[in-house]
């Protein structure tokens, strides 16, 4: 009989022949795998970059094609009628035209200062080709003329540019024949107002210019030296 020896077969793990064995007994440290490098994608960035500005065009655009707003000229402060328009007093807005208004397109502030004003432009409001006008005061065969007034013989309302008044003379009571004489008056416009200085003691006076025609101002000139003049505010209405 014949008897046969079994070899056992050996299996080799790879590699484990080669890892150091530690000597105190303790378990080798694992080994962290190394993250993949991250790929910049810079043509996915681009790409984004370019859609966000379409869409930023595209918005701007749309919103010029649905809407009809535009820069025309208003008014910063408050202008009064017959004045001088500056600069300082104007400012240019969007808005939503009517075309009922004959605004002034901004473009054109410039070409208002120096102008005068035709009606009081309130602060905030619009300014149209009707609220200005181009005429030099005074005008050919018109003179201005400077009257000093007391307070107590003015209106209690502000006077305006292009109110129309009447200059009356005042004389001091008198009896007698002509104590029932009608009062010497002159139709006048006023031009601007300004106060004065109290020279006399007897109170400050209001310097109101007027524009009368050429032929009454020497008369409307003799009248206010004597200091003795009230204004009597006309009708507003026109």
């Amino acid at each position: 009989m014949t008897t046969s020896a079994v070899t056992p077969s050996i299996r080799t793990v790879r590699g484990a022949a080669d890892e150091p064995h530690p000597t105190n007994g303790a378990l080798p440290a694992a080994t962290a795998p190394t993250p993949p490098k991250a790929r910049r994608r810079w043509g996915l960035f681009a790409a984004m970059v370019l859609v966000v500005a379409l869409g930023a065009l595209g918005n701007v655009w749309l919103l010029a094609s649905t809407t009809t707003a535009q820069e025309v000229v208003a008014a910063r402060t408050t202008i009064e009628r017959g004045s001088v328009i500056t600069r300082d007093e104007l400012m240019t807005v969007r808005v939503e035209l009517d075309p009922s208004l004959h605004t002034v397109p901004g473009a054109d502030l410039n070409g208002l200062v120096g102008q005068r004003a035709a009606l009081d432009v309130a602060a905030g409001s619009l300014v149209t080709s009707e609220s200005v006008t181009g005429t030099t005061v005074p005008p050919n065969g018109y003179s201005l003329v400077g009257i000093g007034v007391a307070q107590a013989r003015m209106p209690g309302v502000p006077l305006l540019a292009g109110d129309e008044v009447r200059v009356v003379a005042t004389p001091q009571l008198a009896t007698g024949a002509g104590a029932d004489a009608r009062p010497v008056s002159v139709a006048a416009v006023v031009v601007g107002t300004q106060p004065g200085t109290d020279a006399t003691g007897a109170g400050a006076q209001t310097i109101v210019t007027v524009q009368v025609p050429s032929g009454d101002a020497a008369s409307l000139a003799a009248l206010a030296t004597t200091g003795s003049v009230a204004v009597v505010l006309d009708s507003r209405e026109r």
